[in-house]
Order: structure tokens, then sequence, then C-alpha cells
């Protein structure tokens, strides 16, 4: 079937679709532990039965992730302005890869610079979209291997407290392997590195050039390195620096929370994701480094069909891209600074009422505090396998979704309030959701 739709009726019943999805958000399963199989693509069944398909088999079973009570990962959500926004840069499809013939590229420049003054960069730090923290921690750990090839022949050691993930797969990525990952103690019952360990470190390093990975928001509490402390190891001992902030950077959102970034400044590199806690949809993450020039040693993409510089094409993975950045110029131009710190304020308030909430029960402990805005907590009885029933039944309520985590060698279940819309009428239900699910079927809680 070759059936002919218009912009405007697809775009109508799309909002339809879309507007009952997020106005069901409070009232739907957050997630879903048991789904279907997803239908395969029919061939050419038009456009009005393809989107009964899709309101069929698909939509019931969607999480609610960018719903209030999801706090799995670091989710934020999306704002209406920020959706709106999306919406718009799918209908307007401009390709990012290069500065021609539109005002696309200037946005996001213009964008990438006003995040980099609240954040408190430095006006050198040159900065581009790109998909997520993944991404732009392997722009900086690129550029920072360029860096290195030029001071020594030799392989550069990476010196981190608690590394992210995607830090190890972007060290696999650029040929540094994951093995030159040397890992450094953190201080006493927390994810935040020694800086006297990082000192002896750096001192013992006689091998090639060092790169430090300071942590602006440890994935597991939300916990700050010293960035000043760390900063100034650096200078001392000749290290690039790359910071990787995905969420903790918006500690500068907040006057109360911005003291844990001090020291940001003096970054080599810096990593922040927008779509965690500037609730803009997926994907959206900036990459800053103060050595554009080596970054475009890694990136450039010349060829006389594409254009030169200054054209975003030559400092990231990708060459063509979507105009990621008017999401989060719209939610800058329509929240501002206040807005923003309003949301990460509330999250952070949250989090530390839940961490009370669930201590007092006396049967659960959290570790490493409260940070920021991530409450990773333990079982006070049994190990794994009772953390792993304890998940499962939390998460087949309905009513919210924690992940399960791994902290001081003990098995932790995870919560991350990064939601622009939770409030206290969501942690009600997230704590009366843990109270039930404290004991299997058929035990009293």
């Amino acid at each position: 079937m070759n059936e002919h739709v218009d912009h405007q009726t697809a775009l109508a019943v799309a909002h339809r679709l879309a507007a009952g999805h997020l106005d069901g958000l409070r009232a739907q399963p957050v997630a879903h532990l048991r789904l279907p199989q997803a239908p395969r693509p029919p061939d050419g069944i038009g456009f009005d039965a393809a989107m009964a398909l899709v309101a069929e088999r698909i939509v019931p079973w969607l999480s609610a992730s960018p719903g209030p009570r999801y706090l799995g990962y670091v989710t934020g959500g999306a704002t209406p302005e920020a959706v709106a926004a999306d919406w718009l840069v799918s209908a307007w499809d401009q390709n990012v890869s290069n500065a021609a013939g539109s005002i696309a590229a200037d946005v996001e420049k213009q964008t990438v610079d006003a995040f980099r003054d609240v954040f408190g960069l430095a006006d050198s730090m040159h900065g581009q979209f790109v998909s997520g923290a993944t991404a732009a921690n392997l722009v900086c750990i690129a550029t920072a291997r360029e860096w290195a090839a030029r001071q020594s022949p030799l392989p550069p050691t990476v010196f981190a407290g608690s590394a992210h993930s995607s830090v190890l797969k972007a060290m696999s990525i650029t040929g540094i392997g994951r093995s030159r990952l040397q890992a450094v103690a953190t201080l006493p019952g927390r994810t935040a590195v020694d800086p006297v360990a990082l000192e002896q470190a750096l001192s013992a390093h006689t091998t090639g050039p060092a790169v430090v990975v300071a942590s602006a928001g440890e994935v597991n509490t939300g916990d700050f390195d010293d960035l000043v402390r760390v900063a100034e190891l650096c200078r001392r001992f000749g290290a690039w620096l790359h910071v990787d902030g995905a969420f903790g950077l918006f500690a500068a959102f907040d006057a109360d929370l911005h003291g844990r970034i001090a020291g940001i400044g003096h970054a080599d590199s810096v990593t922040v994701d927008l779509h965690k806690w500037l609730n803009v949809p997926y994907d959206s993450a900036i990459a800053y480094t103060s050595r554009p020039d080596l970054q475009r040693e890694v990136f450039s993409a010349s060829s006389a069909y594409l254009g030169d510089d200054p054209d975003p094409l030559h400092f990231t993975p990708e060459n063509s891209r979507r105009f990621r950045a008017f999401p989060a110029w719209m939610v800058l131009a329509t929240r501002g600074r206040r807005g923003i710190g309003e949301w990460v304020r509330t999250n952070c308030r949250l989090a530390r009422e839940f961490a009370q909430s669930i201590g007092a029960t006396g049967r659960f402990e959290v570790l490493g505090g409260v940070p920021l805005n991530i409450v990773s907590f333990a079982l006070t009885d049994g190990g794994a396998a009772e953390r792993d029933s304890f998940v499962q039944r939390l998460n087949a309520s309905g009513e919210t979704f924690m992940t399960p985590g791994q902290l001081f060698g003990r098995p932790t279940v995870r919560a991350a309030f990064s939601n622009w819309a939770t409030d206290d009428r969501d942690l009600d239900r997230i704590v009366a959701a843990v109270a039930g699910s404290m004991a299997g079927p058929g035990q009293a809680p």
C-alpha cells in the first residue's frame, strides 16, 4: 500500500500519541519486567495502520522513564520546552556537520559557550555536541592521547580513583588500552580519590605521559574529587586533567553545591551529559577540550566537498549529526539558571530524605552518604541473592525503578533522582514501594 500522508496529518497523530503517553506518566507502570515480542515492521501497510499497530503493540510496553519515579541509571526526563524543541529539530532536519548555509552551527556554538560559562570552564575551552557522555569521554581521551603522543613515544598511563566504564571503553577504542588504567585509592568510606594517594602515584610514575581522570559526580554515590587539589597535582607533574562531570557539573546551578566543582577551570578536558540532569531528550552531551588543534588532528574529515574549519565535523567522531543543541538552548532560555537550579536542588533534597526514610527502617544501610542526588543502599541482612530478590519485587510493583550495584564490596541498590518533575508526592510513593517490597510473597514486610 502506497498511502500518502501529509505532515499536518502525521504530526497531529503523533501529537495525540505522545501527549497520551506523557499525560499518563504518573499513572502507568514505571517499568515492565515481562515484555512481549515487539512487532516486526510490516511491509507497507500505510500510515494509519502502522500507527494503529504502534498504539496497540508498542506504546503499552514503553517504560515511564521520562516520569518522576524512574530512578534507574541517571535518567532525566524531558521538559515540555525540550520536547517541543526536539520535535522542531526533527522537522527542521538540519545537518550540523558544517557551518555553511544554516545558522544551526552557530546556535550550537552559542549554546556550548553559554553552558561553558555556567559551569565555570576556562574561556579557551572548545566544545562540541555529541551523543552522550560515552562519546564525550571518547573525544576527550582521544585528544589527551594526541597530547601524550607529542610528549613521549610511550603510551600514556591513565590515573583515576573511580573511572566510569565509558572511560575504559574510550581507552580501548583509542588504542591506549584498558590495561593502562592505574587505579588510585579513594578516601575512606567515599568514592572520591585520595589526593595523597594520587600524589604518590604520580610521583612514582616515570614511564610516559600521565592522564588523570577526575570525577565530578561519581556514578555510584555522586561524590566529587577535590578538583582544586587534583588540578594542582596535574600542574606539578605535567599531567593532562580530564574531568568526567556527566551529571555532577550541574552542581553549578545551585549556590549551595557550586563549591563542589571549584577548580574545574583548570581542566584540560571536560565531559557533561545534558540528557541527564538538564532533562533534554536523548541523545545530548558536550565534550570540552582546551586543545581543539589536537582534537582536529584526531577527528578531521577533510575533503573538498565537506568543507574545512571551523566546521563541527572536524572535532567529533560523527560527520552528519542532528541539531542537538537546540533543546539545550531552549531549556536554558526558558528556565534560566534559577529554574534549572530549582530542580537540581529539589532532586538533591529528595535523595537525602529518601536515604533518611529507608535508613530509619533499620533494614537498609546507605553507603557513601548522599553528596548529591544518588542513594546507594545495602540490605542490612542478606547478600546479592536477597538484594536481587528485593529489586525484582520493587521494580515489579510498577511504582518505581531502581538498579542493582556494587559498592565497597557489598551488593547495593541504587536510586538516582534526576527528573525535573519529581516531587514530594512521588517520594511518598517511592518510600511506600520500598516498604512494600521488603519481604517476599506471603511474608510480612
